[in-house]
C-alpha cells in the first residue's frame, strides 16, 4: 500500500525560503504602513487583484476623475463609485471639499472604509442596502469590471437606480454603442490611463456637459 503522503507535492527548501522571505517583506510593509501613520486612502494601501479584474487608474487619471465628480456633484453633493476604487481613494484625499461618497465594490478588502463601503455584485444589480435610496446620488461613476454587454447592462441598472441624472462611465472604447444604448452616455475626449498598460483602449463616457471634453 502506498503511503498516503506520497501524492502531496512537497515544496523545495528553496521555494519555502523564498515564500518565507516574501511573507516577511509583506509583514514589514504592513508594519511600515502603520508605524508611518500610513495614509489608508492612498492607492497603494490596497493592491490590485487581477483575479477580480481590478486595474487601478494612474494617479493623474484618478485625480482628474475625482475632481470632475466633485465639480459635477456640486456643493454638498453625493457621489457613488461603482467598481472604481482608485477614484474613491482620490476623493477621500480631497480634504475640505464639501461632498459625501460611497463605494460599491465586490472586493471586501474595501470594507476598511466602514459605512461608506457597500458590497456590490453586478450579477445582482439591485441587491442594495435599504438606506441606498433611488436617485440619491448627484453623480455615479462606474467602471464595470468586465468588457461584456451583460456586465455593462447589469451595472447600468444599478447606475440608473442610484443617480439623479449624471453618469460618468469608464469602460473600453469597444463598448461605445452599448454604453449609448444602456445609459445614453457619449464618449469624451479625455483618455483615462491605468497604472499598468492595458491591452484594451479605455475611454470615458458622460451624459452631461463635463470638463472632460
Amino acid at each position: 500500500k502506498m503511503d498516503d503522503d506520497d501524492d502531496i507535492p512537497q515544496l523545495s527548501s528553496h521555494t519555502l525560503a523564498a515564500l518565507q522571505e516574501f511573507y516577511l517583506e509583506q509583514q514589514q510593509r504592513e508594519g511600515m504602513k502603520t508605524s508611518q501613520g500610513f495614509n489608508q486612502y492612498s492607492i497603494g494601501s490596497i493592491e490590485e487583484d487581477w483575479q477580480l479584474s481590478q486595474f487601478w487608474y494612474s494617479d493623474e487619471t484618478a485625480l482628474c476623475l475625482a475632481k470632475e465628480a466633485v465639480l459635477a456633484a456640486g456643493k454638498g453633493g453625493r457621489i457613488a463609485c461603482i467598481s472604481a476604487p482608485s477614484v474613491y481613494q482620490k476623493l477621500k484625499e480631497q480634504d475640505g471639499e464639501d461632498f459625501s461618497v460611497c463605494i460599491l465594490e465586490y472586493d471586501r478588502r474595501f470594507s476598511v472604509y466602514e459605512e461608506e463601503f457597500i458590497f456590490y455584485d453586478y450579477n445582482h444589480p439591485l441587491d442594495l442596502p435599504e438606506n441606498l435610496l433611488p436617485r440619491s446620488f448627484d453623480i455615479v461613476i462606474a467602471d464595470p469590471p468586465y468588457l461584456s454587454e451583460e456586465c455593462l447592462q447589469k451595472t447600468a441598472e444599478t447606475i440608473k437606480y442610484l443617480t439623479k441624472g449624471k453618469i460618468l462611465l469608464c469602460t473600453g472604447a469597444v463598448m461605445e454603442e452599448q454604453a449609448a444604448k444602456h445609459l445614453g452616455v457619449k464618449m469624451c475626449k479625455f483618455i483615462p490611463k491605468h497604472s499598468r498598460n492595458l491591452a484594451n483602449e479605455f475611454r470615458c463616457y458622460v451624459n452631461y456637459a463635463s470638463e472632460l471634453d
